[in-house]
């Protein structure tokens, strides 16, 4: 098959959204690793120099929105932790389990998604997203479900019984 089928149901998110409460700029402060972070995205970004620059890992982590964020960890590359290649997706995962576990609301929102296939509607990101032929790894959209796993089997674990 030269192009994937999509399910009908599934469901597509803007990573980079404002708005998308499953995405990781939308403002949904949570605690993690001993610091507050306004978003996914500051987080995400600011762990790229946690080993390498606390400098510039402060100025991620402070910056006034999740745009910036995106931007100024995508600036001094060469500064980049050498592991970030195998850690990127932890810590994605990590960030935005978090933010459900603070913010209800995202959470339930994910769980209502019940078993529906999620894609980060991203048309040139390979990697995190779809692309633009639906053919790409959308790693973010497997973290979500990844997640969305996760809550479902602790609420399982919490509910009674029956």
């Amino acid at each position: 098959m030269l192009f994937p089928k999509v399910d009908d149901s599934a469901i597509f998110v803007g990573r980079s959204d404002p708005h998308e409460l499953l995405g990781t700029h939308s403002i949904h402060p949570f605690k993690l690793d001993g610091r507050e972070w306004m978003t996914v995205e500051h987080y995400f970004q600011a762990k790229k120099f946690e080993t390498t620059s606390l400098e510039h890992f402060e100025a991620i982590r402070n910056s006034s929105t999740a745009k910036l964020a995106r931007k100024l960890g995508r600036s001094n590359k060469n500064l980049l932790r050498e592991d970030w290649s195998i850690i990127k997706r932890i810590v994605m995962t990590r960030a935005f389990y978090t933010k459900c576990r603070t913010h209800s609301e995202v959470a339930a929102v994910l769980i209502e998604s019940e078993d529906k296939q999620i894609l980060d509607n991203s048309q040139y990101d390979y990697y995190w997203g779809c692309g633009r032929d639906k053919r790409a790894q959308n790693i973010y959209g497997n973290v979500l479900m990844d997640v969305r796993k996760k809550l479902q089997n602790e609420a399982l674990v919490l509910s009674p019984k029956s």
